[in-house]
């Protein structure tokens, strides 16, 4: 391993067991300072989720240190939070490599670890999924613990008060743990927010908890019946203490609450308690992002969630300037050209699900505040909130990231497709997105939106057609037309070009050739020309080039000059190929009784772990290396069958 900074106490420990034999109760404190000093030494050298971990560094020490885990269950909402976790659990020496290609992975992993008992990546699952063990232990009459850590972000989506819903019926051993820091990944929002706000600013209720919780335990060893009665009177004095009838009481879990999420002894004693108390219960820690590291502490929380590399000591974030002008990211170009369409039509608006930064919908929030909306982490309710507004008229921009969407699928076939409803669904990420891996690649959205009647499925080749295709969707009402673009940077520099309205349907032939055709959809296209430029100079195969634009409705014209010239094709997609441009071609030329030699390359029939785009392109094989092998073998094909 590299030399990273490991102290005393943290060197001893291999694994939680390690830290619940080795390290006494006064040495847990310094415990957690050495875990969040290597956390900082290795992010700071290597980039990956920071503030997250920071913050619950005491919490993940306290519930390896109380819980007799990996029998007892720790399931981690989004994942987001669980270096610390990581680092305990066995991967200290490989953690360098995280997120790295063919590295550890950036999210809990249960083939990569036993500890990590669920796969994270998509917020808000963390309550069914504990639930849904704790249920299996009952079933198989095992004396096991059952925890969810889940943030206030991951709280507002609605599959965690499904979980809460039923985890309130079920007398199981489960302990939600509710981590409060006010943040997801932006800013939180809702009322959800003001409720917890409320909660944590009520002295009197912050004072007289401590009290209740040591009746609580005083009465309970009487019996069964006082154990009852306590909890009346706990509840009794929570309601009137809050003025109003608790949120998580009323779905039968008992509260516990707010404490302090950076006192790890405090914690530790608290969880050792609730061990012994029956039932659902949840606790609510207040903790604070990039806690212990003061330029996370003071600075742009969200700059901080992934700051990159960065100088540990002044906190500085390391940004390589480059060379030349640059061409923008393709979600900025998104973020200022909704804002010129929305200056020239009234009636647009934008939306997203808690990802204003990361999709570039902070620059309408920023300039047309009472145009555009943050909706917390609830796709589902984006789609149909987007729905509602379309149904009187508004054209919503509802902007997901492509990984995301797949969450609110049903409302997108009910609400808005089924309804022929004017919403532009933006689908940021589409493609493989790098380190975040498998849970994040937005590799399924060109074939699950093309199945879907009514709707317009597209995505362009540079920043020129993002504006355009943007400028189309919303100038006539089309119904639902979705555009999806990738993570990263475009082609164009100089990108900001006049309008131009697009015929829905319609590709482009970039470039002539007789030998073979290259059928390309979005940004990946650019692998193609590159192939085509070595290939010509040095193979001599003529190739031509057709940029599709559009998988539904798919260029029929286009694909009948194709079909008419080619007997060798290849399409190239970033994306699943099964369903997607290349079954598209695929179908056209059954259906339409031509025969040609066709190859599809895209994202295999597989889940595809981490690493860099370039290499996981390279890796699925549908990189420029990959177009030139294919071209070379359908033409040394050809070749052999013409002199057998």
């Amino acid at each position: 391993m590299a030399d990273y900074q490991t102290g005393k106490l943290l060197e001893q420990i291999i694994c939680p067991q390690d830290l619940r034999e080795k390290i006494t109760e006064d040495d847990l404190p310094q415990l957690c300072n050495e875990l969040r000093d290597f956390i900082v030494d290795v992010v700071s050298q290597k980039g990956g989720h920071f503030g997250a971990s920071l913050g619950v560094v005491e919490l993940t020490v306290a519930l390896h240190y109380v819980f007799d885990t990996p029998n007892d269950k720790i399931v981690w909402d989004v994942g987001h939070q669980a270096y610390g976790h990581k680092i305990l659990t066995g991967r200290r020496e490989v953690f360098h490599t995280n997120r790295i290609y063919k590295g550890i992975s950036g999210f809990p992993k249960p083939s990569e670890s036993e500890y990590d008992t669920f796969a994270v990546g998509h917020s808000s699952t963390s309550i069914s999924a504990a639930l849904g063990m704790a249920v299996a232990s009952r079933y198989k009459k095992e004396n096991k613990q059952h925890i969810a850590v889940i943030g206030d972000g991951s709280m507002t989506a609605g599959l965690a008060f499904e979980g809460l819903n039923h985890g309130g019926s079920e007398d199981t051993n489960l302990l939600v743990i509710l981590n409060d820091n006010c943040m997801s990944i932006d800013p939180n929002v809702g009322a959800l927010k003001e409720y917890l706000t409320d909660i944590t600013t009520s002295h009197t209720y912050n004072k007289v908890k401590d009290e209740v919780w040591n009746l609580l335990g005083l009465i309970s060893k009487f019996g069964p019946n006082a154990q009852a009665i306590a909890q009346k009177i706990e509840n009794g004095i929570k309601s009137t203490l809050l003025k109003q009838s608790n949120l998580f009481e009323s779905l039968n879990f008992r509260y516990f609450g707010p404490v302090d999420g950076h006192d790890v002894n405090y914690l530790a004693k608290v969880l050792a308690d609730l061990k012994d108390i029956p039932g659902p219960k949840i606790l609510h820690c207040i903790t604070e992002k990039g806690k212990g590291y003061e330029p996370a502490e003071l600075g742009d929380t969200t700059q901080w969630h992934a700051p990159g590399i960065f100088n540990k000591e002044t906190g500085e974030i390391i940004k390589i300037a480059p060379k030349s002008p640059q061409p923008p990211k393709f979600q900025d170009v998104f973020g200022h050209t909704i804002v010129e369409l929305a200056e020239q039509n009234d009636k647009i608006v934008g939306v997203t699900p808690a990802m204003p930064s990361g999709c570039s919908l902070n620059i309408m929030m920023k300039a047309m505040p009472d145009r555009a909306f943050d909706v917390g982490i609830a796709e589902q309710h984006a789609v149909t909130f987007s729905a509602g507004m379309a149904s009187q008229g508004l054209v919503p921009f509802c902007n997901i990231y492509s990984s995301f969407m797949q969450r609110a699928y049903d409302q997108v076939i009910h609400d808005v497709a089924l309804q022929n409803l004017h919403v532009v669904f933006c689908l940021d990420r589409g493609g493989v997105v790098g380190a975040d891996g498998a849970t994040h690649h937005g590799a399924y959205d060109l074939a699950y939106f093309r199945c879907i009647p009514n709707m317009i499925v597209a995505s362009p080749i540079n920043e020129e057609d993002l504006r355009n295709l943007m400028f189309t969707a919303q100038a006539d009402n089309n119904g639902p037309f979705s555009i999806r673009y990738p993570r990263g940077n475009g082609s164009m520099v100089n990108w900001k070009t006049p309008f131009k309205k697009i015929k829905i349907g319609t590709g482009q032939r970039l470039k002539n050739g007789e030998d073979i055709a290259i059928l390309s959809i979005g940004p990946i296209g650019l692998e193609a020309k590159k192939a085509i430029e070595k290939l010509e100079e040095t193979a001599n195969i003529s190739i031509a080039h057709y940029d599709m634009r559009f998988v539904k409705p798919i260029d029929e014209i286009l694909l009948h000059e194709v079909f008419t010239k080619f007997n060798k094709v290849i399409t190239l997609e970033d994306g699943c190929i099964m369903g997607g441009l290349g079954s598209a071609v695929l179908e056209f030329m059954a259906d339409n009784n031509y025969q040609a030699q066709i190859k599809r390359l895209g994202i295999p029939d597989k889940f595809v772990d981490h690493g860099t785009q370039e290499e996981l392109y390279a890796e699925c094989f549908y990189d420029a290396n990959a177009v030139i092998t294919t071209v070379k073998s359908l033409m040394e094909t050809a070749e052999n069958k013409a002199s057998a």
